[in-house]
């Protein structure tokens, strides 16, 4: 390992080396189980500044920055290394391959989408039988029919159990964010600041877990090895903030984008330990970081996993807001991102062993 380099104790703030590196992180293909890549730029990133570092089993990245004080408070946060993406199946020859979805992807979108396969970005295109050539009998192409196409050769440089995802290129525009996997490279990157700027006041169990779209699988056993006292999973959040279609007032959203952090109140797999939505609150209120309040409902984060650990671990999910996630590209704004850092590093360094004893 690396010597360490000294932590500066300031808030850490998002310039154009952190944008560089959501761009990296961004552009890195890391279909679920095989999240080799993107854990290779978070080691290279990590390793100077933690005082303990090992790759599971699984392949989650576990890093220890130790606190100063003798009894501190252990506190984890997880950030999903993993994307939703496709897998190659059976090489149906000349450089067409059946292949599945792999995480929450609705194959509405998918025909006429360019790919990368395997780990040298083979290029190819998500194909289909031609809608004039059907008849009209599809208005919905099912997954049985669709093919990633590699070209002549194709069956030389890919071969079935190889990974696949959208040929999408990380560009910044303005205040926005547009990439594909921001969910949840935006957590990753952002974890990845704390680790460099370790608030010494806790012992920060930073864990970039694997699997989290096919069932929070990594943070399951990162949790069972860090113990740690609390749980927070940085992830990203649907924003559905855009208007309904039939024109009414939209009533389902769930965040909205640049309204900072969403704080989890509930979702399908965690009901947020109120002490810890209590104190993110408390101290955005108090330096006056924009923060707001992920409606209750669908979906979940690593924080399903953690907070059921040994014998419970309190938990709170924190996430940036993002539109079309599980797509070829979403979108985020910096502002959010910053602010979600900015919450999460303001509001540790505040903690101490006190605030599980909260009512």
């Amino acid at each position: 390992m690396s010597p360490k380099k000294s932590r500066r104790s300031i808030s850490p703030t998002i310039g154009k080396e952190q944008i560089a590196l959501l761009e990296r992180l961004s552009n890195a293909c890391a279909v679920s189980g095989g999240e080799g890549e993107v854990r290779d730029i978070v080691i290279e990133h990590v390793e100077p500044y933690a005082d303990d570092l090992e790759v599971d089993v699984l392949g989650n990245v576990l890093v220890t920055c130790k606190s100063r004080k003798r009894r501190s408070l252990r506190v984890m946060l997880a950030a999903h290394m993993d994307e939703v993406g496709f897998m190659l199946v059976a090489d149906k020859r000349d450089g067409i391959f059946r292949f599945e979805v792999v995480g929450g992807i609705d194959v509405r979108q998918l025909v006429g989408k360019s790919v990368w396969v395997g780990k040298d970005h083979v290029p190819g295109v998500i194909g289909s039988r031609p809608v004039h050539l059907d008849n009209g009998r599809q208005q919905i192409i099912p997954m049985r029919k669709l093919r990633i196409d590699l070209g002549p050769g194709g069956s030389k440089m890919a071969k079935p159990g190889d990974r696949a995802t959208f040929a999408t290129s990380f560009k910044q525009v303005g205040p926005s964010l547009f990439g594909k996997a921001l969910d949840d490279r935006l957590g990753v990157a952002a974890l990845i600041e704390l680790v460099k700027h370790a608030p010494k006041n806790v012992e920060l169990l930073a864990a970039f877990t694997v699997q989290e779209e096919v069932g929070v699988r990594g943070a399951r056993v990162a949790a069972y090895v860090l113990n740690p006292d609390m749980g927070i999973a940085v992830d990203s959040t649907p924003a559905y903030d855009l208007p309904a279609w039939d024109d009414e007032e939209n009533t389902r959203y769930n965040s909205r984008m640049g309204e900072g952090p969403a704080l989890y109140v509930a979702d399908r797999g965690t009901i947020s330990d109120p002490r810890l939505l209590r104190h993110f609150s408390e101290v955005g209120d108090a330096l006056g970081i924009p923060y707001q309040y992920r409606q209750p409902g669908g979906g979940r984060t690593d924080a399903a996993a953690i907070h059921r650990q040994r014998e419970g671990i309190p938990s709170i999910s924190i996430s940036v807001p993002g539109r079309s996630p599980h797509t070829a590209v979403g979108i985020a704004r910096l502002s959010d991102w910053q602010n979600t850092l900015s919450l999460l590093y303001e509001a540790i360094s505040r903690m101490s062993l006190k605030i599980l004893e909260r009512s």
